[in-house]
């Protein structure tokens, strides 16, 4: 790493020719084991290989290059083994440092760049990962690899070696040289002396200018730069769209199968819920006090229960690590990973969508009918992915846990206000909220549509204000058949008592005696043309 005020300078030549290193003719193999750890080694290969190989080659043949790589790395010993994450225990840090160099070798590219590939190992691992290194270069390979303190027996495997200080060339030659001669310089100084670091680095390096090695290897980069090698031959991906989508679908698929913390705890979440939702608005009823809990119970569904899909978001971070890194390499491209990603997670969102939409559809007891039914899961369902997509773009913006999971829920926070279920949508401020973030927002949407199937209609851009209007206009509808009833009755205790008074029967009697003759109203209208007829006399 370069210092702030370091500035860099120079060419990169490959076979003396001013090139950029494309896919396939080098690759690069990270600090960090960035492994889909759900999958054995010997299936982490065998994606990685339909992947890239040519479509033209048979399922024999990339098996036999699967295999040729195993035992090329050292990995037959633990090829049907699961890689491991944070709940599945998998093979050891070592053999995943030589599982991430096998699926970049699996195109035989000329160049290897490796960044720490001892780091965070014992030695023992160290030094089989780097025997593994120096057969490649064996092989024919140009190998190159940044490390740090290594063991001696380590140290002996390497061929060249580049010392670099803060930017500046410390030694560069051969490795078995550089502890024979630029080790003396040092230790030929005053022994009494307390000689510091960047002192000793100063030494080596104004030691190392002067020295012959330094001669030797600008005379060498001199010779290499005016000899036209060979042109390195490109080998990106060269496998089929289709193959590779095939392909990284059911990669994709296995992964979230056998990773619980994917879908599986997430459905179990959901039915729990659904059931909770279920049981509070059990049964709720077609009254008009039932309007408003209908119209609530259709903001939680589209609201809140998509708000769980933000439960998935530390498996979306893993899938963009492994996707940036095989991207980088030329594995495959942002489009296909897109569409594998979705197919692949569409059977569990339909399961999501059907176990819980179902349990709150028939404990509700919402609008009957199978249309009906079918387009509240196909509205949930729709939701859900909507989420699940949004979710998706969060983690390939940031690929911080933390950060992620605030903004993801900033931004779902956003479009539930928007909804329309806690403000009219009319009534939102125009600019921004209005348009476009109202439009865009898959809560109002998803809610519009979820309150045709609730038993509940809400025009286009309405909300719960308009349904508490309808409530009064209800309420004052019932209060006007209370009173016509009311006066009804009067009339008919009066009628039926001057009745009883002229006939000299009770009330009882009369009442039953006009029973038997007339309905409540035919009785009502006889005593009001009764009463007309004794005001006229």
């Amino acid at each position: 790493r370069l210092a702030k005020n370091a500035v860099q300078t120079g060419k990169v030549l490959v076979n003396g020719r001013k090139r950029k290193l494309t896919y396939g003719s080098a690759a690069y193999v990270t600090q960090d084991d960035v492994l889909l750890g759900t999958l054995t080694v010997r299936e982490s290969i065998y994606y990685s290989a339909n992947l890239r190989l040519s479509h033209k080659l048979s399922r024999e043949e990339k098996k036999d290059i699967v295999e040729d790589t195993i035992l090329e790395m050292g990995l037959q010993d633990c090829a049907d083994r699961i890689i491991g994450n944070w709940h599945l225990r998998g093979i050891s840090g070592g053999e995943k440092r030589r599982l991430s160099i096998a699926l970049e070798i699996l195109m035989r590219p000329r160049l290897l760049f490796l960044d720490e590939p001892t780091s965070g190992l014992d030695s023992a691992s160290a030094f089989f990962v780097v025997e593994a290194l120096r057969n490649l270069a064996r092989d024919g390979r140009t190998v190159i690899a940044s490390i740090h303190q290594p063991s001696s027996e380590v140290f002996e495997l390497f061929d060249h070696l580049c010392l670099l200080s803060s930017g500046q060339t410390v030694y560069f030659g051969d490795a078995k040289m550089a502890q024979e001669e630029m080790m003396l310089e040092v230790s030929e100084k005053d022994p009494l002396l307390n000689i510091s670091s960047t002192q000793a680095i100063r030494i080596l390096t104004d030691a190392y200018q002067s020295s012959e090695y330094a001669m030797i290897a600008a005379a060498r980069v001199h010779e290499i730069s005016q000899t036209k090698g060979t042109v390195l031959e490109s080998k990106g991906s060269q496998a089929s769209f289709w193959m590779q989508s095939i392909t990284l679908t059911r990669r994709s698929f296995v992964n979230m199968t056998r990773d619980i913390g994917y879908y599986w705890l997430r459905v179990i979440i959901y039915i729990m819920v659904a059931l909770c939702v279920g049981t509070i608005y059990f049964d709720v009823g077609t009254g008009y006090t039932a309007i408003l809990a209908r119209s609530s119970c259709g903001a939680f569904v589209s609201g809140f229960m998509t708000f769980m899909s933000i439960g998935g978001f530390p498996s979306f971070i893993e899938d963009m690590k492994v996707f940036h890194r095989e991207r980088l390499n030329g594995h495959y491209g942002a489009a296909v990973f897109i569409i594998a990603n979705f197919l692949s997670s569409f059977p569990y969102l339909l399961m999501v969508a059907g176990f819980s939409g179902t349990i709150v559809y028939f404990m509700v007891k919402l609008h009957p009918g199978f249309s009906h039914y079918a387009y509240f899961l196909l509205d949930l369902f729709g939701t859900i992915a909507v989420v699940e997509s949004l979710m998706m773009v969060v983690a390939a913006m940031v690929p911080n846990f933390l950060v992620g999971i605030v903004m993801g829920a900033g931004i779902m926070g956003v479009f539930m206000m928007t909804s329309g279920f806690f403000r009219l949508l009319n009534d939102l401020p125009k600019p921004v909220w209005r348009y476009p973030i109202s439009y865009i927002s898959y809560g109002s949407w998803g809610l519009q549509s979820m309150t045709e199937t609730m038993g509940v209609y809400m025009e286009q851009n309405a909300s719960v204000k308009d349904f508490r209007e309808d409530i009064k206009k209800v309420k004052r509808a019932e209060e006007h058949t209370r009173k016509e009833e009311y006066n009804e009755n009067e009339e008919l205790r009066e009628g039926v008592s001057s009745m009883a008074n002229k006939e000299e029967r009770s009330i009882e009697e009369g009442v039953r005696v006009y029973n038997a003759k007339h309905t409540k109203g035919e009785m009502c209208k006889i005593w009001r043309v009764r009463n007309q007829q004794q005001r006229t006399m």
